[in-house]
């Protein structure tokens, strides 16, 4: 498996990969209109894939330096340690502070980084609704020195 910074080649095989997420876990919880858009949010400054034979097995980005965002590994590829893969090439490439947010429900991101380090620095109710159709719960994750405060 490589981990490598993602190139505009990779979006039909992210968006695919997405798929997969999404009909495992409902993540996203609604299905884009734009899924390649959806990929390169506003802020987006660089992102990775998880490549094994040559089929995108995971995905991150970056938005403004110290937001992680759109982290996935497709269900086929979990429990190999993908995600922390993933997360460790955001670490190497951004030295200072990052943030994160993860819905309360998805109870193995959650394990995941907190396994990692990842300190909760707080929780709120977002614009985005849950599957329940409620406002969204998440809680904001740090790594390194907080950056910010509750979502």
């Amino acid at each position: 498996m490589t981990i490598r910074r993602r190139v505009p080649g990779d979006l039909d095989a992210c968006v695919e990969a997405l798929a997969l997420v999404h009909a495992a876990d409902r993540y996203p919880v609604n299905w884009p209109d734009d899924p390649a858009g959806w990929l390169c949010p506003g802020g987006l400054t660089r992102a990775w894939v998880a490549v094994e034979a040559g089929t995108v097995v995971g995905h991150v980005g970056v938005a403004g330096e110290v937001e992680v965002t759109r982290l996935f590994v497709v269900p086929a590829a979990r429990g190999r340690g993908v995600a922390g893969r993933l997360l460790a090439a955001v670490r190497a490439a951004v030295p200072g502070p990052l943030e994160l947010e993860v819905s309360a429900g998805d109870r193995a991101a959650i394990a995941l980084y907190e396994r990692s380090g990842w300190r909760r620095v707080g929780s709120g109710r977002v614009g985005w609704l849950d599957a329940a159709g409620e406002p969204a719960l998440v809680h904001r994750y740090a790594w390194g020195h907080v950056v910010g405060g509750t979502a």
